[in-house]
Order: structure tokens, then sequence, then C-alpha cells
């Protein structure tokens, strides 16, 4: 009798569980489709926003460069948006590109479909990711050369205006600089300073911003952090370089304002000793006081992170896009 009892109980005991187990599935599922659906639609946006980032960079590059790809904005957008985007069980839809002043915003859209919230009534989720690319004048970074020129060369040598690219300048350190009332009597902008800039530690370059003060490295020799493999890499290349519309002080005391950024393409440079290009540019100084650069000021949009974008700047050519949202 009591095994009777046992068994029978044992058979109304399974019954429960069953209930019980079919009462668990939905939050179980529940469960399921939080840690597997949002993490699916997590990585849809992840890869929507590397196609907006993407899309919105290099419709900005070219609007900059004055490309004729910038009027084909919708073209590149499509492009790039697919090429960013492998997302399995989910569909990518049209980005939509809009300009504002010197800005272009690229909206991502897309449609995540889900594996387990189809059984909460949940069968696909929208996502779209956006983002905001602005263009123009660098108001700050680290230029790849340790060096600054002045402002008052720079517009008798340009004429002020939009740099063409097409005259060749030489541009000598103050020392030898003969542009005429651009120097003081000694044709030195400050006492023991020759143009060159402290480097950042361990780094051929300077880090300086718009209306902010540079510090001379005093003396006419190449900083030590540069090295002449590093000059010859630079040659045929556009870099900003930092322009100084104030200097003051002397020694290593002697400091340079900052006024605004120029493109530069290098194509020779003489700073004596090993460090001069092949053929070495021709300063037209003798002695110590023969150290010049070659090249041309020109228009140019520097892609990189190296700089940032201020609305605030004086254009001088050497503009910056800026991913800002």
């Amino acid at each position: 009798m009591q095994r009777l009892t046992r068994r029978r109980r044992l058979r109304d005991e399974r019954g429960a569980s069953a209930v019980l187990i079919a009462l668990l599935m939905i939050p179980l599922l529940g469960f399921g489709a939080l840690a597997v659906d949002i993490a699916a639609v997590y990585s849809e946006k992840q890869q929507l926003q590397n196609g907006a980032d993407a899309a919105a960079l290099a419709i900005a590059h070219d609007c900059a460069s004055a490309l004729p790809a910038c009027g084909a904005a919708q073209a590149t957008a499509d492009e790039l948006t697919g090429a960013n985007y492998d997302e399995a069980g989910s569909a990518h839809g049209v980005p939509t590109v809009t300009f504002g002043t010197n800005e272009v915003t690229v909206t991502n859209p897309g449609t995540q479909g889900h594996w387990l919230a189809p059984v909460l009534g949940h069968d696909s989720t929208d996502v779209s990711a956006s983002a905001t690319v602005r263009w123009g004048a660098a108001g700050g970074g680290t230029a790849v050369l340790p060096l600054a020129f002045s402002w008052c060369a720079f517009e008798q040598q340009t004429g002020g205006g939009e740099p063409t690219g097409e005259t060749p300048t030489v541009i000598d350190f103050t020392k030898a600089d003969e542009t005429e009332g651009c120097t003081g009597p000694s044709n030195l902008e400050v006492p023991g300073g020759f143009a060159w800039l402290d480097s950042d530690s361990g780094e051929c370059g300077a880090t300086t911003t718009v209306d902010g003060v540079a510090y001379s490295d005093t003396g006419n020799s190449v900083p030590a952090e540069c090295e002449p493999e590093y000059f010859e890499s630079l040659l045929g290349e556009t870099v900003l370089l930092p322009i100084f519309g104030e200097a003051g002080d002397t020694g290593s005391n002697a400091w340079y304002r900052i006024y605004a950024y120029a493109a530069f393409t290098i194509t020779g440079y003489n700073f004596a000793g090993q460090y001069k290009s092949d053929p070495p540019a021709d300063c037209g100084g003798t002695g110590s006081s023969g150290r010049c650069i070659e090249g041309v000021f020109t228009q140019f949009v520097d892609a990189t992170d190296d700089f940032t974008y201020d609305p605030t700047a004086p254009d001088l050519g050497g503009w910056v896009v800026q991913l800002v949202a």
C-alpha cells in the first residue's frame, strides 16, 4: 500500500514539473532574447556607425578639397556604408546625406532581425547611426617638423591670399631672412632663436595651438630628436607648419605666438652638415646663417588626427577634417 502511494505521488510530481517548466519557458526565452538579440542589435549599430563615420569623413575630405566627388556625395555614402556592412539576418537601408556650413552628416539606417524575440512578439528592431564631420582651418595640432615661420614673410611671399601651390619658395631661417621689414636689425626675431621650436618629448615635431605660445629651441642646430632619415622621408610630402605672428624675449625664454597653420610641400632643405636634401636647397646664406627649407605653399586637407578644426582660426590654406558627432 505504501509503495502504491509513493508511485502515485511521483506521477503527480512529474506532471507538476512539466507545468513548471512550461511556465518558465517564457522568462527563459525572454532572457535569451536579452542575451542574444540585444547583442545582435549592438553589433548591427556598430557596423552602421562604422559606415556612417567612413562615409562622412570621405565626403568631407572631397568637399574640403573641392574635388568633383563632393557633388556625388550620395554615391560615396552608398558605397562606403555598404562596404562597412556585413550583418547576417538584417537589412541595410539607404543612407541620407545632409549638408551645413562646412559640415556634412550621414545617417545610416538598418533593421536587425531577431532569433528568439519573435516568441515574445518582436520580430525585428530598427537601428540607425549617424556621423557629423566638419572641415576648415586648423586650430592646433602636432606638426611633423619643430619649425615656425613668420606671418610677415608668409604674407610677402604669397601676397597674403590663398596659396596656389605654383610658386616655388625658399623659407630662410630668421637669421638669414632678408624679407623686408620682417626681422629686427640683427635679422633675428628673437635673439638666440632661429625658427626651431622645442620638440615634443622624444619626437621630431612640436604640438602648438592658434594664439598659443611655443618656445624656441635655441641655436642653429637641428634638434636632437630629428634624424637625417626622417627629413628625407618628408621630401615631396605636404605638411602643416605653424606661422607665428608675434615673438619675444631671448635665449631659452624666447617665444613665438602661433597665428595660423599653412600647408607646405617640401621639395628640399638645407640645415647644414648631414641635414641636406639631394640636391640641397639654395638658402643664399653663408656660414652658420645658411639654413632654409624649400617648397611651395599650397592648399591641403589633412585627414589625420594630428590637427583639430577651429572655425575661428585664420585660413592660410591648411585645412583639416574632424569627426565631431
